[in-house]
């Protein structure tokens, strides 16, 4: 079985042996279709397919392609750039196994001078990772990833109908999930993304699927994977899949909860035998700097209207910029870990929905986190009442992110003004709309 592949590559001959080994697998797997992937600036995935026969030229040079018709990449009169395939994130694709196979590969966006795009959303992510390793510090994550299974397609003016009624952790013959997780999970780890628990959450026809810890940059990449994996297998099953943030009123919605922890070498820095829930000065700066950047950066890892449904919504949904140790309710949550089991010490950010750009939200989250660590923040006992409330909707959001330095900073100054130009556009369209609500509640009366 041929797997995918998130080595990190430390030198140009171990990047020659990856390129070398993806070429001779083409060959010998009768792969003939190539699929280079990358992320638009809102998250949604891209592809352009080559041939084998053009794989050594695009390692070289990259695949030309008009940057501006990519939400976010490039204005018109700048629209060259260059999709160049990164062979460390190699896989076949497993739901194409009739000959000839297809593989996919992502790719890091350049212009054509060779530089880094500064709008590719890996970029973005790779450079604060790159300050990260300034500090001493290798940044892993492990997301919790939920989603809906529907029976229908989705259809205008129409209720989506959930797969089944089951709850939390239910176990029945009628349960429809076990079947779809035990496929996608397959599948997943065709790809060489490891999983680590799978069940059924709270809500109707909701699952959840969680990814194994790996560095961010890998994180991302798997996540925008999973993503696809869930809708192939979805269709196959005659279901639809989706990560919007809350579909259902009465239910709760679907986050990405997403696990943080600090190494330095081989030692986690969030880890102190002698500290309060063996949490270090350093994790404590950590999530001092989440909460107090936690409102700006919400457009982010929250970025649709529907967003703020599940975040004020209940449901266990964080409301609130708080913290503390086994409250789920909270933005940031200290899981305890197993007894001589330090290097699990981590912390958990609670807000990130599933339908994010991953590699944009996990950017601002550790830019947070780090700059409190760069500062020294001190973080506030965790049962203090003075917090400061998340955006309550889209336009709160907005108006937070609009002020931050740290997001303009972290993002870049094309990635900060297109994201609030897409989502200045986005609120007024929404508060334009006539609801159900008011057509059922006004019309009858008035």
């Amino acid at each position: 079985m041929i797997t995918g592949f998130n080595i990190p590559m430390t030198s140009p001959s171990d990047l020659t042996k990856q390129q070398a080994f993806v070429q001779r697998t083409l060959e010998e797997r009768n792969i003939r279709f190539v699929r280079l992937w990358f992320t638009d600036v809102l998250g949604f995935l891209k592809s352009v397919a080559i041939a084998p026969a053009e794989l050594e030229n695009a390692f070289a040079e990259g695949i030309g392609f008009d940057g501006s018709a990519i939400e976010g990449f490039a204005r018109v009169t700048e629209s060259d750039m260059l999709a160049r395939p990164d062979s460390a994130t190699f896989s076949i694709l497993p739901w194409r196994t009739e000959a000839p196979g297809a593989a996919r590969m992502y790719c890091d966006i350049a212009m054509p001078d060779g530089s880094a795009s500064m709008t590719d959303p890996r970029n973005v992510l790779r450079r604060t990772l790159n300050k990260a390793a300034e500090m001493g510090y290798t940044c892993y994550t492990h997301p919790e990833i939920e989603f809906f299974l529907f029976k229908n397609q989705p259809v205008a003016g129409e209720a989506p109908v959930p797969v089944d009624a089951g709850g939390y952790f239910d176990h029945t013959p009628s349960i429809v999930g076990h079947d779809f997780r035990r496929q996608a999970i397959t599948m997943l780890e065709a790809m060489g993304i490891s999983v680590e628990f799978s069940h059924h959450e709270g809500a109707p026809g909701q699952q959840e699927i969680d990814l194994r810890y790996a560095d961010a940059l890998s994180t991302a990449d798997n996540i925008m994977t999973f993503r696809h994996v869930i809708k192939e297998v979805a269709l196959e099953q005659g279901f639809h899949a989706s990560f919007m943030p809350k579909p259902f009123t009465e239910h709760p919605g679907s986050g990405m909860h997403t696990h943080v922890s600090l190494f330095k070498g081989e030692e986690n820095a969030f880890f102190d035998p002698t500290a309060e829930l063996n949490l270090s000065k350093v994790g404590r700066s950590f999530i001092a700097g989440l909460l107090k950047h936690a409102p700006e950066i919400t457009l982010i890892t929250n970025q649709w209207v529907n967003s703020y449904k599940r975040l004020h919504g209940g449901g266990e949904a964080p409301a609130v910029a708080n913290w503390g140790p086994s409250a789920r309710g909270s933005l940031v949550r200290v899981p305890m870990y197993k007894p001589k089991k330090e290097n699990s010490t981590r912390i958990e950010f609670r807000s990130p929905d599933s339908s994010c750009n991953p590699y944009l939200a996990y950017a601002v989250m550790l830019a947070a986190g780090l700059k409190g660590v760069e500062e020294g923040y001190v973080l506030a006992p965790a049962d203090s009442t003075d917090v400061r409330p998340l955006p309550s909707n889209l336009n709160e959001a907005i108006i937070e992110m609009e002020k931050s330095d740290l997001v303009r900073e972290t993002l870049g100054a094309d990635v900060f003004e297109f994201v609030l130009r897409n989502k200045r556009a986005e609120w007024q369209e929404y508060r334009r709309q006539v609801t159900a609500f008011e057509l059922d509640r006004y019309l009858p009366v008035l």
